[in-house]
């Protein structure tokens, strides 16, 4: 069946150019393909385990992602992997930043920044099988940008998010496993990002440096991929009282994929999808979760994070590749969603937030 077929989706968190630059795989092959080239290598976690790749978002009619540049800065005596400088971190996003380039200038990507090039990639996406995957471009982690002039010159080369921190202290905010304020930088950091109509992505962002951000800034927010913590007890999952906010704020919260953040106690490295029956079934649970609490299904959407540094040996146990999203209507039909219900939680969501955020 042609991909044009099924439902159209959208992801709103892949870290395709990490991927690409860090894990050394080429996207243009199928995904069974970047699995045989990595046989025997074991320098990732996920090596022969990937699931994304520019064919099998094809196959799963995914025309338009939301897509990462990472590089962590971390400061001296910290044990997370990273950068050891600013400069260096710009750098290397600024490498990923060259790759979806090259991808656009090989007929692979098209970059979307405003209505006009969502609209007539949406427009080309539904009448034309050969068109290239639409992506935003968004920041994981502001570390990178040297000091605030940095984010006008990212936004004029089409950077539409950014999340302010990542995992543990940050330069503008804590992100996971960490606790702490935004402080001087971060409120500059997100008066730049208001000034520019750049999207706040709350994900990772610690209870405190979550809250003084909802309260500082006045732009729009979503969170690309984040799960309740009423099922899943972990300061990176978001509390009943965040999620509220967040819907408060007209807010999108993306579902994501990583099989720590569906299921509790989950350990890496020693649990398996089967062993903790984490499957497509989970990920309704997480989207039911939330539909109820707000009640509608205009909240809610796909953020899956997949191959952002686990693959199949922790994600949904019937997911081979990300193709198999398509498998998610039936299970939700299941459920008693309705068409309405579903085409939200697939794209029409994340639509009408850009159609809002970018008027």
């Amino acid at each position: 069946m042609n991909h044009l077929a099924k439902p159209f989706i959208i992801d709103a968190h892949l870290d395709l150019s990490m991927n690409a630059m860090e894990w050394n795989r080429d996207l243009r092959y199928p995904v069974e393909t970047i699995r045989e080239m990595e046989r025997g290598m074991t320098d990732k976690p996920d090596r022969e385990r990937a699931t994304v790749s520019f064919p099998q978002l094809r196959e799963g009619n995914i025309g338009l992602v939301v897509a990462t540049q990472i590089a962590r800065y971390v400061k001296k005596g910290s044990d997370l992997p990273g950068w050891n400088s600013p400069e260096q971190a710009w750098a290397q996003t600024q490498g990923q930043l060259a790759w979806y380039r090259t991808m656009e200038r090989d007929g692979q990507l098209r970059q979307i920044t405003d209505l006009k090039t969502l609209d007539n990639h949406l427009k080309d996406w539904t009448t034309n099988p050969q068109a290239p995957i639409g992506y935003i471009l968004s920041l994981e982690g502001a570390d990178s940008f040297i000091t605030l002039d940095y984010v006008e010159k990212a936004y004029a080369e089409g950077l539409r998010a950014i999340g302010p921190a990542h995992y543990g202290p940050g330069t503008y905010a804590f992100g996971t496993d960490s606790v702490g304020s935004i402080g001087e930088k971060g409120r500059g950091l997100l008066s730049e990002m208001e000034r520019l109509n750049i999207i706040l992505d709350a994900t990772h962002l610690c209870d405190q440096s979550f809250w003084e951000s909802l309260d500082y800034f006045k732009g729009h927010v979503w969170a690309s991929h984040n799960n309740p913590r009423g099922l899943v007890d972990h300061n990176r999952q978001f509390s009943d009282e965040q999620l509220k906010a967040l819907f408060e704020r007209q807010a999108v919260i993306g579902v994501p994929l990583d099989a720590w953040m569906m299921v509790p106690n989950w350990v890496r490295g020693t649990s398996t999808p089967e062993s903790m029956n984490v499957s497509l079934e989970t990920m309704a649970d997480h989207i039911d979760y939330m539909c109820q609490l707000a009640g509608n299904s205009y909240s809610i959407a796909i953020g899956t994070d997949l191959d952002g540094a686990f693959g199949t040996e922790q994600c949904p146990k019937d997911l081979d590749t990300i193709a198999d999203l398509q498998k998610l209507p039936d299970i939700l039909r299941t459920r008693g969603y309705s068409e309405d219900d579903i085409t939200n939680i697939l794209s029409g969501n994340w639509l009408n937030f850009l159609r809002k955020a970018w008027q």
